[in-house]
């Protein structure tokens, strides 16, 4: 970074001396013939000559003052600020994201610095703040990355055993596979997540019935709640049209079912209801899993934060983050009412279709 190469003082002696001495000489010569007229007295050169040492002394009097008093004025108003923002962005530039420059009760020119400085500081947090996410960020995919992968290097490790039986050589061949497709839907998420945080993916709106949509997704785990053998209950309201996304929505719907079915527990219950409350209409999907906590509920849709850690194994941390980066870009509301041990309901809240609105091709 470049210092910044202040003025010497003598530079500023010598623009006020002459400013002064210029304004004081004319005033002078003025003052001296309205004198001489008003006193009847002859304005000759001689008068001008002999006013001429005090005019110069004056000059230099008030010049030096003046550059005094401009001196101290840039050092506490000027360079002060300027040299404590050339510091904190340094350490800002080194990777110290905590510096922060103190607010200065100043008047004057210092009152610009002041708004200066309070953008400085708030440009800071946003920094330090960025530099904590990157930081959890990275450790979590790190970890969430170097699980799978382990797993499946142990079972690979354990299938080159030669007196492995059939059974366990297809039950560690499974366990690779179910561990690649963990690791597949981890990258995945990693991806659709970064395309929405930085505005990569901009909805497409159209008009569809939100309740055939929600059924679709659900009967996709029919499978699952067949082998759990959980009872799934469903209230949707007919003819509900919205104008949305369709496939930013399945992923809400996807990602909230699929949760829904992973913490139930094996003879539990899932309900989806759908009702219409004016030009909004509201989703709730309630499980009778195994609940998340009140601190655990002002977490649940960070980045790779699982309440839960018994089901860790289960999921990436990634799905209710992305549900809740979809539901902000379609100008939804999302929430989230649990109780441990008693299950968990997640209600998503959109605006309705309006008869007068027009499909818009994606």
């Amino acid at each position: 970074m470049k210092t910044r190469r202040s003025h010497p003082a003598w530079s500023y002696f010598l623009a006020f001396f002459a400013l002064t001495a210029f304004v004081i000489t004319a005033s002078m010569l003025l003052f001296l013939k309205y004198f001489a007229r008003s006193a009847g007295v002859e304005f000759t050169r001689e008068n001008l000559f002999s006013a001429a040492p005090v005019t110069f002394g004056n000059a230099v009097f008030l010049a030096l003052i003046c550059t005094g008093v401009d001196v101290l004025r840039r050092k506490l108003m000027v360079d002060r600020p300027v040299r404590a923002i050339v510091e904190a962005a340094r350490k800002i530039t080194g990777g110290d994201f905590t510096a922060r420059i103190s607010p200065r009760a100043a008047v004057g020119a210092s009152e610009g610095f002041e708004e200066i400085i309070d953008c400085f500081n708030t440009m800071a947090a946003e920094f330090a703040g960025v530099e904590t996410l990157r930081t959890d960020f990275i450790a979590n995919v790190s970890h969430e990355l170097k699980t799978p992968m382990a797993v499946m290097q142990n079972y690979g490790t354990l299938l080159q055993s030669p007196e492995l039986s059939d059974d366990k050589r297809l039950e560690y061949a499974k366990a690779i596979t179910e561990q690649s497709r963990r690791l597949a839907d981890l990258i995945t998420n990693i991806l659709k997540l970064n395309r929405l945080e930085n505005q990569q993916i901009y909805p497409a709106a159209k008009r569809f019935d939100l309740g055939e949509q929600l059924a679709e997704c659900l009967l996709r785990f029919e499978d699952t709640w067949e082998k759990k053998n959980i009872d799934i209950e469903t209230d949707l309201e007919e003819e509900v049209i919205v104008q949305s996304d369709d496939e930013l929505l399945s992923l809400v719907w996807n990602n909230l079912f699929s949760n829904a079915l992973k913490f139930t527990e094996p003879g539990g219950t899932v309900s989806v209801t759908m009702k219409a409350q004016g030009d909004f209409v509201t989703v709730r999907v309630t499980d009778t899993g195994c609940g998340i906590s009140p601190e655990a509920g002002k977490h649940i849709f960070e980045k790779f934060y699982q309440g839960d850690t018994s089901h860790a194994t289960q999921g990436n941390g990634l799905g209710l983050a992305l549900v809740r980066r979809v539901v902000d870009i379609v100008g939804g509301e999302i929430s989230v009412e649990s109780e441990i041990g008693k299950g968990s309901t997640f209600t998503v809240k959109i605006r309705r279709a309006a008869d007068g609105d027009i499909q818009k091709n994606p």
